[in-house]
């Protein structure tokens, strides 16, 4: 992931500190300096002796002075202008939208990061790390801290209903099997709503994940309203004790009104605990538009980006937790059951090479 912001960091600190023409003057001042011949001591008559002698009180001040001056070229502040940080954004502004990241967070890092940095002094030794720190926090205030839904579960007396929601071709089934097998690994029980009555084979694709899993698929036919499905399924979980509801819903483009007034309609009628949208890590912008479809339409609660072992990008986890402010909970990290990823925020920033 942005596998090149770290060179760019650097070649950014390495031109700043450059440009700094009186720094490379003062520092060869002071070679010359060191290299200059000998010159004698101030010297003092002592009377008692009835000589002179050097004068230690004067050498004092003389090195004190000297010493103070060397550590403060040694600690010498760089300050970066605003003319200098347009010019380097603009490479910025390149790499992150080279990484996925839309438009609109590139232009708040970029924003956020010239409040942090311009007309501020900084000695030549920290600048990269300083300039490093301030984009870290920047991504840290970006990215929500994610809520522990497992323990959410748990804490419900009642079934607990989880609403799935994204586009075709975005690993949302497998997505809901992956969360059904780590809810067995965690002994909450659950059911799954077949509830994508629109796609052809869809409920059989379920249907298999779940024969695979043990776990029961409530589904009707095809055509049926997917509601009708949804609303049995949390029927069969009250009557049976069963602790979570897993509602599968079909994949649909965020600009179809009328697949949107469907899921919408879910929503109202199920009233699901926690609204989550999966999307693919590497659709970049793609996934910033369809997330703020379904937002506006049922209110997210959470994100699951599948595919995310194939993205070396990264930006899709920005902008979509910039876009919604809602946390990304899980990474989809390949085709097997086991391979669902909490999101960890320190260890994705770490990623970053920050």
């Amino acid at each position: 992931m942005f596998k090149r912001l770290k060179d760019k960091l650097k070649n950014w600190t390495h031109k700043i500190v450059k440009e700094e023409k009186k720094s490379e003057i003062i520092e060869e001042n002071l070679k010359k300096e060191k290299k200059q011949e000998f010159v004698e001591p101030p010297m003092k008559f002592n009377a008692g002796a009835k000589k002179y002698e050097p004068d230690l009180e004067k050498i004092g001040e003389i090195k004190k002075e000297k010493k103070s001056f060397i550590q403060k070229i040694t600690n010498r502040k760089i300050k970066i202008s605003e003319e200098k940080f347009n010019e380097y954004s603009e490479e910025l502004e390149m790499l992150l939208l080279e990484n996925n990241v839309a438009l609109e967070i590139s232009d708040k890092i970029i924003q956020e990061l010239k409040e942090r940095l311009v007309e501020k002094e900084f000695s030549k030794k920290e600048i990269e790390n300083e300039i490093k720190k301030a984009l870290k926090e920047i991504i840290e205030e970006v990215l929500i801290e994610p809520f522990d839904l497992i323990k959410k579960i748990k804490e419900k007396k009642e079934p607990y209903i989880i609403l799935f929601c994204g586009i075709n071709g975005s690993g949302k089934t497998t997505t809901i099997a992956k969360i059904a097998n780590k809810l067995q690994k965690e002994k909450i029980s659950c059911v799954i709503s077949a509830s994508d009555t629109f796609r052809a084979a869809a409920i059989d694709q379920i249907k298999k994940h779940g024969e695979k899993l043990g776990i029961k698929v409530i589904s009707q036919r095809y055509g049926t309203d997917p509601t009708a499905v949804s609303f049995d399924a949390i029927s069969y979980a009250k009557k049976n004790h069963i602790r979570c509801v897993l509602i599968d819903t079909a994949g649909r483009i965020h600009t179809a009104k009328n697949l949107m007034a469907e899921i919408e309609k879910i929503n109202r009628v199920c009233k699901p605990d926690t609204k989550i949208f999966i999307g693919e890590s590497i659709t970049g912008n793609d996934s910033v538009e369809q997330v703020k479809a379904f937002d506006e339409a049922i209110n997210l609660d959470g994100i699951i980006l599948s595919k995310a072992d194939i993205d070396e990008k990264g930006g899709t986890a920005l902008s979509v937790g910039y876009i919604t402010k809602k946390p990304i909970l899980y990474l989809g990290t390949g085709q097997e059951y086991d391979k669902l990823e909490k999101f960890n925020k320190k260890k994705f920033i770490e990623s970053l090479g920050l």
